[in-house]
């Protein structure tokens, strides 16, 4: 595979970060981060705005922005045609709706998640609909800055299983604290035994490399709204 122009939205952050070292490791080039105030290192260039011309020269964009820079850029970045992955989490039904939009013309990915650990349990839960009559609980730990409570994350996974079982589970429940990467357990529970379904990110690198699967692969797929779970 020739080697890849990619965009980082939100290139400042600690996704942005480590998205650019992962790019690097991977032979490809962290072309351009894109910032709103702090100015991004280790990419080849930067911009604060749209308009800029390197952002015409980028082949695959990457968003780990904020809600409030979403909108903007989720617009812009379709107007390019190269493939989106987008881990921005937090986002309203108005802004999911952007992103059917701009799945129409390129090919999106959007996930609460990037870990091929957690597509794996995602997959998991719909086995629970075999004992839909235990009692369910989803759990979530996330260090102290995180602003979303429940995560997106666990969000997700509530969905997943309620369609699994049929029913409502009672909310999440959320823990912040300390430098804690994210914990998400799944309990599931009878008057007889209990079954714990647990996993556990050691690091942010895990979340920027399926970041970077999830965008190369999207890059044979037609326009289109993508899920981790497409994807591995």
């Amino acid at each position: 595979m020739k080697q890849l122009n990619i965009g980082v939205v939100g290139a400042a952050g600690k996704m942005g970060k480590e998205l650019c070292h992962v790019i690097n490791e991977a032979g490809h080039i962290p072309f351009l981060g894109m910032y709103n105030s702090k100015k991004p290192e280790g990419f080849n260039h930067t911009a604060n705005h749209w308009q800029d011309k390197k952002t015409e020269e980028v082949d695959l964009w990457i968003d780990f922005s904020l809600p409030g820079a979403f909108d903007q850029a989720i617009v812009a970045m379709a107007k390019f045609k190269k493939p989106i992955v987008s881990g921005t989490t937090g986002i309203s039904e108005a802004q999911k709706q952007l992103l059917f939009e701009a799945a129409k013309t390129v090919p999106v990915l959007w996930s609460s998640n990037m870990s091929v650990g957690v597509a794996f349990v995602n997959k998991l839960l719909s086995q629970f609909k075999d004992i839909k009559d235990f009692d369910f609980q989803i759990e979530e730990l996330h260090h102290r800055n995180k602003k979303d409570a429940p995560s997106g994350t666990a969000k997700t996974m509530q969905e997943n299983l309620e369609s699994a079982i049929g029913k409502k589970v009672p909310p999440t429940l959320s823990v912040r604290g300390g430098g804690i990467f994210g914990v998400h357990r799944i309990w599931a529970m009878s008057d007889q035994e209990v079954i714990t379904i647990e996993h556990q990110a050691l690091n942010r690198k895990v979340f920027a490399e399926g970041a970077l699967k999830a965008g190369l692969a999207l890059l044979s797929k037609g326009p289109g709204l993508y899920s981790m779970k497409d994807i591995f």
